[in-house]
């Protein structure tokens, strides 16, 4: 039995991780669970689940899931960032599934790494911000971390058995998104509705406007640099509309091993939660017949200025990645908000790195202070425009 804590549990990765423990109630067990602000949703979770401790996003929200509870719940409820926290490291987990997204979950992983709880990480902008620091203190802590990201679930799966040293490079698939073959004139017309219409993956809305904007296959490269300790330069992205081959690894031979199924984040997290074994969660094979033909094309940063401003921070490293990635969620959200257009957020994301002071060599407080830093920056752009 394991047990987990699910760090993002209203998300669409916690529901889908939680549609698996479920499933399988003799092989997991929720110890805790940490949400935003959809106490109705966490409320419902808590009833079915019983964790022993569940978060919100502060008091008031914490006051709020209370009343939502039936009188014999002995869930103990916690908010802000502390909570997060203290739901990370508890000592009755095991494993904590980090699904949040964005910077906020940095911290909580980080007490997790610390507590020595393995990680089922979802949350890539963990290892963008902070990777280094991140998987030196999961070796310290003998800490396993297990990628939830269909990609490098991929990877990750096309690696085992071989010999790292006979990895040439990895070759990350994206997509495309809904942009791929729009003309980049048309691109001042896109709306958010547009950009949340994810051709193949069904995912919540910062994520699904990263992969219209080809940031989030940027967010991959640095998150697998890291993850699986290769230069930036040996990462390669390849577009693939179909989303069936996940990801791929090319060898010293020329060998390439991919990883294939259908665009579906169930298989990702099963593995993830269980590996090395399988677990049987009903998922359909790829109609290969139907599909007729997979295919491949070079990504274009002309049209997707993003994906290229990921890999120069990428290969920038110390403080940039982390600046990278607070400017774009701030772009994004912005955007969401119809507060800006979908062409200005490489812009924004580009004049904020361009004034930044890099650190090399950065402390966790380094990064901190950075994204803190890009945020506000960020914010001045927009308002300027």
């Amino acid at each position: 039995m394991k047990r987990l804590t699910v760090i993002g549990s209203t998300g669409s990765i916690g529901k889908n991780t939680l549609e698996i423990v479920e499933k399988f109630p003799d092989h997991f067990k929720i110890s805790a669970m940490c949400a935003g602000k959809n106490i109705a949703l966490l409320a419902r979770q808590i009833e079915q689940f019983r964790p022993k401790i569940a978060v919100v996003y502060d008091r008031h929200h914490a006051v709020q899931l209370k009343k939502y509870l039936s009188a014999d719940t002995n869930t103990k409820i916690l908010y802000d960032e502390e909570g997060y926290i203290e739901a990370s490291a508890y000592s009755a987990t095991d494993m904590v599934v980090t699904a949040i997204v964005g910077a906020a979950g940095l911290k909580p992983t980080m007490a997790a790494i610390e507590a020595g709880k393995d990680i089922a990480l979802a949350n890539k902008e963990t290892l963008v911000m902070a990777g280094e620091i991140v998987m030196k203190k999961a070796r310290q802590q003998r800490v396993k971390i297990f990628p939830v990201d269909s990609e490098h679930s991929a990877i990750f799966q096309c690696l085992q058995g071989q010999r790292t040293k006979d990895l040439e490079k990895i070759l990350l698939t994206a997509s495309g998104g809904p942009f791929f073959h729009l003309p980049k004139s048309r691109f001042n017309t896109i709306t958010p509705a547009n950009a949340l219409n994810h051709p193949t993956w069904k995912m919540g809305p910062k994520i699904t406007i990263d992969s219209a904007t080809l940031m989030n296959k940027g967010l991959e490269i640095i998150e697998a640099r890291w993850l699986f300790e290769v230069p930036g330069k040996n990462i390669q992205v390849v577009i693939h509309p179909q989303s069936i081959v996940h990801s791929m690894v090319a060898f010293c031979d020329g060998s390439v091993i991919a990883q294939l199924g259908v665009p579906d984040m169930k298989g990702a997290i099963a593995y993830a939660l269980s590996c090395p074994r399988r677990l049987a969660i009903g998922q359909p094979l790829p109609d290969f017949a139907k599909l007729g033909a997979l295919t491949f094309a070079e990504p274009d940063t002309d049209k997707f200025p993003c994906l290229a401003l990921a890999i120069e921070a990428c290969h920038a490293g110390g403080t940039l990645p982390a600046v990278l990635n607070a400017a774009n969620e701030t772009a994004v959200a912005a955007f969401l908000e119809k507060k800006i257009t979908f062409t200005d957020i490489p812009g924004i994301i580009e004049k904020t790195m361009n004034r930044h002071q890099l650190v090399l060599s950065p402390t966790l407080n380094d990064i901190i202070a950075s994204d803190t830093w890009a945020r506000k920056k960020a914010n001045k752009e927009i308002a300027n425009l």
